[in-house]
This record gives structure tokens, C-alpha cells and sequence, in this order.
């Protein structure tokens, strides 16, 4: 197969998926190197397509809703219910942002948009003993919500508010 057809097979299957596609996965399906298709990901960006990499694998952008920047803060026990009162009020949580003294600022994609994805972030965190990214800054983070309107985005900002999960100005 050509890379340009190869290009076009990896669009169509992110295109019919209802789930992140790993890299793996297109590789096999593809009869290709796992680091052809993380190359060939690459040039379909630098092509202008969304293409979001999960910790679950590849998607295709969303361009629908609202995206907003909060600032939060919280231990490490308080993470599922910093996440679930995001999910649970209609936003997802794209990525996690801290700013690092020796790194300068440091981001992870999330891409959690349920109860299922927050079970399953946090199942990973458990099984790889690792922190949350916010732990680097004690607690304080930003997160970008995709909401699917401002109401929301106002009723997420209100229930981490009254958590005391929202970062006062």
C-alpha cells in the first residue's frame, strides 16, 4: 500500500471508530510498523487534520461545544471527584496543564468524558503507582474543558466551587 492511501485508511478507520485506535492496531490492520503509522499521524497533522492522541490511542478532533480553561486544586485523594463533577455536569476533560520550575509547563492528554473514563484513568494511575501530574505543583492545575455550552461550563465551575476544588482569583 502507498503512503498516501495508507494516510487515507488511517482517516477512514478514525473516522468510523466510536473509541480511540492505537497505534498498534492500525499497524496490524495496516501490515506496517507501529512508528510508520505514528510517522504517517504526524504528517496528517501537519496536513491540518485533528488528530488527538489519548492515552487509549488516536481520534479525531472534536470541534463541537465550548472550550474553557479552569484553574483547580486538590490532593491526590480528590482527583475522582474533581473529575466527576466535570463528567457529571456534561464537560470533557481534555488535558491536565501544570507549570513545572525546571520544565516550564507540562501537559497530558486526558480526554475523559464519562464515569467509564474516569474509572479507567484512575484504574491506570493505580496500576503504574504513578501521581497525577498536579502533584508536581501541590495540587494546583489547569484543566481545558470542552463544554457542550456555557451552561455547562457554569454548572461544572459551580459544583468545583462548592467542592473546593476551584482555584479562587
Amino acid at each position: 500500500m502507498e503512503a498516501a492511501a495508507r494516510r487515507q485508511a488511517i482517516l477512514d478507520r478514525l473516522r468510523t471508530a466510536d473509541r480511540p485506535v492505537s497505534a498498534s492496531s492500525l499497524a496490524a490492520e495496516l501490515n506496517v510498523s507501529r512508528q510508520i503509522i505514528v510517522g504517517d499521524i504526524a504528517l496528517l497533522r501537519a496536513a491540518g487534520m485533528d488528530i488527538v492522541a489519548t492515552p487509549r490511542g488516536y481520534k479525531l478532533g472534536e470541534s463541537s461545544g465550548l472550550l474553557r480553561t479552569v484553574a483547580t486544586i486538590h490532593t491526590k485523594e480528590q482527583v475522582e471527584q474533581e473529575l466527576l463533577t466535570i463528567v457529571d455536569n456534561g464537560c470533557t476533560v481534555i488535558d491536565v496543564v501544570v507549570e513545572h520550575p525546571v520544565y516550564g509547563q507540562l501537559t497530558g492528554q486526558l480526554q475523559i468524558s464519562s464515569r467509564y473514563d474516569v474509572e479507567q484513568f484512575l484504574a491506570r494511575v493505580q496500576a503504574h503507582d504513578a501521581a497525577p501530574l498536579s502533584m508536581l505543583t501541590g495540587g494546583i492545575h489547569l484543566h481545558t474543558l470542552r463544554c457542550p455550552d456555557a451552561a455547562a461550563c457554569e454548572r461544572a465551575c459551580a459544583a468545583l466551587k462548592a467542592a473546593g476544588l476551584l482555584l479562587d482569583d
